[in-house]
C-alpha cells in the first residue's frame, strides 16, 4: 500500500512540475510579446510552486514595476526566493538590493555575502564587482589578495574585462602577496558552492 501511495505522489509531483514548467514558457512569451500582465500573471502561478527561475522573473516585474504595480519588498521576497534555491542570477540582484536597500535594510555584509555566493557559483559580473570593490576598498575593507582572486575568478567566470583588471592588481602586489592570492583562488576552486541559508542572515 505505502509503495502505491508514493508512485502516486511521485505522479503528482511530476504534474505539478510540468504545470509549472508550463506556465513559466507562457510568462516567456507573454513577455517576449510584451504583454507583461499575462506574464506577471504566469510567472506569479508557477512561482508559488517554487520555479526558482519564475520567481527570479516574477521579481523582476515586480521591480520595474512592468505588469503589476512596482513593489520593492515583493521584489525582494522573490528574489531571495530564487536565490536560496541556488539561481545565481538571482542571487546576485539580491546582493544589489542589499547594497541599494531597496525592498529590505541596506546591508554592505549581506550585499557581499551574496556577491560571493553569485560569484563563487559563476556570475561573472559578480566575481568582477567583488574585485573592484576589494581593489578599492568600496563597501569592504581594501585587500588586494582578494581583488586579485575574485579578478582571476572573473577571468573563469568568462568576464571580458577581468585580465586587464588582475593585471592592475598585480601591479601593486608584492611576490607574496600574488601567491597567497593564486593560492586563495585555487582553494575556491576546489570548494563545493552552496547557497546562503536565510537562518545565517
Amino acid at each position: 500500500m505505502k509503495s502505491i501511495e508514493l508512485i502516486f505522489a511521485a505522479i503528482l509531483l511530476m504534474l505539478i512540475v510540468c504545470r509549472a514548467n508550463a506556465d513559466y514558457e507562457a510568462g516567456v512569451n507573454a513577455a517576449f510579446n510584451g504583454d507583461f500582465e499575462t506574464a506577471f500573471q504566469e510567472f506569479s502561478i508557477a512561482a508559488e510552486t517554487g520555479l526558482d527561475v519564475a520567481q527570479y522573473n516574477l521579481a523582476i516585474l515586480y521591480f520595474t514595476g512592468q505588469g503589476v504595480d512596482q513593489d520593492f519588498e515583493l521584489a525582494f521576497k522573490w528574489t531571495e526566493a530564487a536565490a536560496l534555491q541556488g539561481h545565481i542570477n538571482a542571487q546576485f540582484n539580491l546582493g544589489s538590493l542589499y547594497f541599494d536597500g531597496n525592498g529590505i535594510e541596506q546591508s554592505n555584509k549581506r550585499g557581499i555575502d551574496w556577491f560571493e555566493s553569485s560569484g563563487k557559483a559563476g556570475h561573472s559580473e559578480a566575481a568582477f564587482a567583488l574585485a573592484e570593490m576589494y581593489q578599492k576598498g568600496d563597501r569592504v575593507s581594501k585587500d588586494l589578495v582578494e581583488a586579485h582572486a575574485w579578478a582571476a575568478k572573473a577571468i573563469g567566470n568568462g568576464h571580458e574585462d577581468g585580465l586587464i583588471l588582475r593585471e592592475q592588481i598585480e601591479e601593486d602586489l608584492s611576490s607574496s602577496q600574488l601567491s597567497q592570492a593564486r593560492r586563495l583562488f585555487a582553494r575556491w576552486q576546489i570548494e563545493l558552492v552552496s547557497p546562503i541559508n536565510s537562518d545565517q542572515q
